[in-house]
């Protein structure tokens, strides 16, 4: 590691939370700190859980490290909720871009997904479960930020999954090569431990910054460290597009990569 990325990790290192942040936004850049480094043999991948089992229901709900519910499915990819389009919000409507989806405060609207807390909907999606992947998310801006969520969130607890890093994110031929090479080498985790996934919690709020038909930009914050008396956000932004009757994640670049911390969810909407 270089000065320069020692010193960014010394700004963020201050608090577990933050830091799953951080480890969030080494994936969505397109694994370029992953796939730039010799994780070796124990890069800290765990057990790996079998993907889509097509079981249904729930065990137990359990606890996160802030003491909020999260539902464990049955089928560890997942249990989509059904689902009510009339609930969807409407260009015309005013609340189209701050509205929360439907049913992610209920009881199932968080579900701890390979370790991590992902949102499920009853109105945006997912609407099912496709080879082990969520899919079939609204053309709304709900649908962007769910998809967001559950895909970045996924991709970090399971960087080896390489069919969710191709179907699900917005990569070039080139990237996709890199990933190959790098499964080949063993160099992503197929399951990140308990003790990094405990860490990918539920984000309290988001933001819809621009949303288009094609194109989503969103934010997500996640609760970090009190500081001087100050409760912290990191605020995570992520690109969405509209592809093929789906959104995917678009990788960031140095154009649109942005963490920044704030002290207040004033104009964020929270779940």
């Amino acid at each position: 590691m270089n000065e320069k990325e020692s010193n960014a990790r010394d700004r963020v290192s201050f608090g577990a939370i933050a830091s799953a942040a951080v480890l969030a936004l080494i994936v969505i850049v397109g694994l370029v700190m992953y796939l730039g480094r010799d994780t070796g043999s124990d890069g800290g991948s765990g057990p790996v859980a079998a993907a889509g089992s097509g079981a249904s229901g729930f065990a137990d709900p359990e606890v996160d490290i802030f003491g909020r519910r999260v539902d464990v499915p049955n089928d560890p990819a997942g249990q989509p909720l059904p689902q009510q389009p009339s609930d969807q919000r409407k260009p015309s409507d005013p609340d189209w871009l701050t509205a929360a989806p439907e049913g992610t405060a209920a009881p199932h609207g968080w579900q701890r997904i390979y370790g991590a807390s992902v949102p499920f909907s009853t109105s945006d999606g997912p609407s099912h479960i496709e080879d082990g992947l969520a899919v079939g998310y609204s053309h709304t801006p709900q649908g962007s930020v769910l998809a967001a969520a559950q895909i970045t969130y996924r991709l970090n607890a399971r960087p080896a999954d390489r069919d969710l890093y191709v179907r699900q994110v917005r990569v070039s031929a080139q990237q996709i090569a890199a990933y190959d090479k790098a499964l080949s080498q063993d160099r992503l985790p197929e399951q990140q431990p308990e003790k990094v996934t405990r860490y990918f919690v539920a984000s309290d709020a988001f933001k819809v910054e621009n949303y288009a038909d094609d194109l989503a930009i969103i934010r997500l914050a996640s609760r970090g460290p009190v500081v001087d008396g100050k409760q912290l956000w990191a605020a995570l932004r992520l690109v969405m597009v509209w592809d093929a009757g789906d959104w995917r994640l678009k990788p960031a670049t140095s154009n649109n990569a942005q963490t920044e911390y704030v002290e207040s969810l004033a104009g964020w909407t929270k779940w």
